[in-house]
């Protein structure tokens, strides 16, 4: 980011306000577009005639395209001016916000989506920027608070918005919705923001860029569709995983033998720093994966309504936000390792919880659990934020951001796509176990004929064929809670690794959700 300030501090309270509001809007907007097409996601399945495991391509697409564009934002910003790469974000991400509601196919949804994270990538970064710009030192900790508070009004109004739309309009309106905010802010940062001074200095690793793009790209091609091609039976699969190899080997000779590399690998000299790359990896698998299981979960096996889905889905963002408050009070008086263990002890649990679910498990569970694992989360981002910059130098914290937001949103886009493909292999090798019970020999089916379950006839054969893959999902979901459980306990030896900043860090916790 450019240290241009776009206003100063001493600016009049009300024209300070007025682009706090505008800025606020921005990131409420790419904030809402995290979570708010989840609840979604069965009924765009079945108008774009989307797979179970397809369709997971709407989440990954954005949270992929987003991770790419999100390191190159400081260089934009500084190259073209702040307010103008501002502008072009609010308004190519309401283009292409207005073109998902438009679409008609799976490929045009996807590429649509892509084009969204393309542009939202930047929004959030700019936007605190021009907070921390507009604000004095005295003044930036109230700052943060609400733009803290507007990050995460995205995943506890998004499910409640987005059911509500689906449900009483049409699940293009989860799309739609982003045109009246986009364009209060886009006016609104016309009207009172002013730009930054250029810097005609301002260089790009393009190399190193390019290839972390296709290294990621490639990546995500393969996890998406190797279930569906049968992994390295396919040509396809093998060359997307000699890509993702190849271009993830050249980045990495490239940042240890250039000059000035896109990552600077200095970065990783600092254990809390590399450490907590691989922490927040871990956090983004678990807490976006465990998302997009739950949609399909809800309304798929659960039968629930659109709209109750959205609202058993709020409490985990309500968790997340009141943890988030209490962890501000606690940070430097109590020991951040101890609130890290705490919050993964809290995923783990609620993950144990889940694994114990079954289609007939109450609201109040769903609503508990969910509040739970909302603030384990709450007790991961801010702390780990914090011991991530704690011994790192400030000149090296903008780099720093970059690439501990690229690591969550990898690994929020590498989770969803590995419990989705999970979920159709085990539903696919739970039934083929289940039913090798089912056959005219089982004296069980003697007793249950009279019920339409005999295997001997048609009608029988396809109840129990419906029953079987019932039970063989609810068993693969259990396996995927299982898994994320897992990960969650794993994380745990990694907080011995982490060492405690001999004085309280002077760091931006905000950084945690960009």
């Amino acid at each position: 980011m450019s240290n241009a300030t776009t206003t100063s501090p001493s600016a009049p309270i009300a024209h300070r306000g007025a682009i706090t509001a505008c800025v606020i809007l921005s990131v409420i907007m790419q904030a809402l577009d995290t979570t708010i097409a989840n609840v979604a996601l069965p009924h765009i399945q079945g108008d774009v005639s989307a797979s179970a495991d397809q369709i997971n391509w709407v989440l990954t697409s954005y949270i992929v395209a987003a991770a790419i564009m999100t390191p190159p934002s400081g260089f934009l910003s500084a190259k073209f001016g702040r307010k103008r790469v501002l502008l072009t974000a609010i308004a190519g991400f309401v283009a292409a916000s207005v073109l998902c509601g438009l679409s008609e196919s799976l490929v045009q949804i996807v590429g649509f989506r892509l084009l969204q994270g393309l542009f939202g990538a930047s929004l959030v970064p700019l936007s605190q920027g021009i907070l921390l710009d507009i604000y004095n030192v005295e003044e930036r900790g109230r700052a943060m608070a609400l733009f803290g508070v507007s990050v995460m009004v995205g995943p506890v109004l998004g499910p409640v918005i987005g059911g509500w739309l689906t449900d009483n309009i049409s699940w293009r309106w989860v799309f739609y919705i982003n045109v009246p905010i986009g364009a209060l802010a886009f006016f609104g940062i016309v009207v009172y923001v002013t730009e930054t001074k250029l810097d005609a200095l301002a260089k790009l690793d393009w190399f190193g860029f390019g290839m972390l793009s296709i290294g990621i790209a490639a990546l995500q091609l393969f996890l998406d569709r190797g279930e569906q091609l049968d992994w390295f039976y396919s040509g396809e699969i093998i060359v997307e995983a000699l890509v993702c190899v190849c271009a993830f080997y050249l980045l990495i000779v490239h940042t240890f033998t250039a000059e000035r590399s896109f990552v600077n690998p200095r970065l990783f000299l600092d254990q809390n720093f590399a450490v907590s790359m691989l922490f927040i990896f871990i956090v983004g698998v678990t807490y976006l994966a465990s998302l997009a299981l739950m949609t399909p979960y809800l309304q798929t096996l659960m039968g629930y309504p659109v709209v109750t889905a959205g609202i058993v889905m709020g409490p985990r963002g309500l968790g997340t936000m009141f943890c988030m408050f209490l962890v501000g009070r606690l940070i430097g008086k109590v020991d951040t390792r101890l609130l890290l263990f705490l919050g993964l002890a809290l995923t783990a649990w609620a993950m144990y919880e889940m694994t114990g679910w079954t289609p007939e498990v109450s609201q109040w569970t769903l609503i508990s659990v969910g509040f739970i694992q909302g603030a384990g989360l709450g007790f991961l981002f801010v702390p780990l934020t914090t011991i991530a910059f704690a011994t790192l130098p400030a000149q090296m914290r903008g780099d720093g951001t970059g690439l501990y937001n690229l690591s969550r949103n990898i690994g929020s886009s590498v989770g969803i796509s590995v419990v989705s493909m999970l979920i159709t292999e085990n539903t696919q090798v739970n039934h083929a176990n289940i039913a090798a019970y089912v056959t005219p020999f089982n004296r069980y089916f003697d007793a249950t004929a009279a019920h339409g379950l005999s295997p001997l006839t048609a009608v029988g054969r396809a109840t129990l064929d419906g029953m079987i893959t019932t039970q063989a999902t609810i068993i693969a979901y259990i396996d995927d809670f299982k898994l994320l459980m897992l990960m969650s306990i794993c994380a745990i030896p990694l907080l011995l690794l982490l060492r405690k900043p001999s004085a309280p860090p002077a760091v931006d916790h905000s950084v945690a959700m960009e």
